[in-house]
């Protein structure tokens, strides 16, 4: 299983699935990550955290506890 977390700088990737339970799954896709959606990975800070991304337009940023429950292909 491939995550947002393990892809590379400059990458366009396509969301699989979405992990994780509630709160934190309804905020994920309340950003605009849902099944099917491409994302873009702009950069990563100096320690690995947060990610930059691209998704619908519109840049992003997210922790590597929330990118890692969102599978990629």
């Amino acid at each position: 299983m491939k995550t947002l977390r393990d892809v590379s700088i400059g990458e366009t990737v396509r969301v699989v699935k979405l992990h994780g339970e509630g709160a934190v799954k309804r905020r994920i896709m309340d950003m605009g990550i849902t099944r099917g959606v491409e994302i873009f990975v702009r950069k990563v800070a100096p320690l690995g955290d947060p990610i930059e991304i691209n998704v619908r337009d519109y840049e992003l940023s997210l922790r590597k506890a929330d990118a890692q429950m969102i599978e990629v292909e």
